[in-house]
């Protein structure tokens, strides 16, 4: 296994940074799971169904691109979009000592619980191939960080939401459900094309 940094690919006179580890233990699972699958199992089944079927509409949306410029902008000194696997992608990563420390850029807390669960994600995700890892949190917007990790029943959570995660996608398109941020989601349209709001 092979941790690359992306921007390596972008500009071939740059030295990819690699790590190799053990490859000795496998997630057990025959689909596929990306942190981003964790956030979206967090936020909407229809958004991860959709997505997973490769239905992806984020380019198009506008604060799909205002927090991309945001981790563009913040943090410059550091590298950006750590590539695992082509599975997991953390935004810039440290080393303290013998253990990495993974960093998250996010725009707002309106989502903390999914930015947190994939963080998770991506910790236990390294802890299944030998390495030690802790996440921090970044808003910069709000001049705020969070230390995040990983306890056993974390773990355990992690490990259900997997299995279920695999149910979704391979199962028929879950009905799409109005909640508060859908007027915000790229697939908004794609969900509610036709309907007529109540107002």
């Amino acid at each position: 296994m092979m941790i690359f940094m992306t921007d390596s690919f972008q500009n071939p006179s740059k030295t990819t940074n690699s790590l190799d580890v053990s490859n000795d233990v496998l997630l057990n699972t025959f689909i596929k799971i990306t942190g981003v699958k964790i956030n979206y199992y967090h936020i909407c089944h229809t958004k991860l169904w959709l997505f997973s079927h490769n239905i992806a509409l984020e380019h198009e949306n506008e604060n799909v691109n205002i927090g991309k410029q945001i981790h563009e902008d913040s943090y410059s000194k550091n590298k950006k979009e750590i590539t695992i696997d082509n599975t997991i992608s953390i935004d810039f990563v440290k080393k303290r000592d013998d253990i990495l420390e993974l960093h998250e850029i996010k725009k707002t807390k309106s989502m903390e619980d999914a930015h947190l669960q994939q963080m998770l994600y991506y910790i236990y995700y390294l802890k299944k191939r030998g390495i030690d890892s802790y996440g921090v949190m970044n808003y910069p917007l709000l001049n705020q960080t969070r230390e995040v990790v990983l306890t056993s029943d974390d773990e355990m959570k992690i490990e259900d939401d997997i299995i279920n995660i695999e149910k979704i996608i391979t199962g028929r398109m879950p009905h799409p459900k109005r909640i508060r941020i859908c007027p915000k989601c790229a697939y908004f349209e794609f969900c509610f094309c036709g309907e007529v709001d109540d107002d």
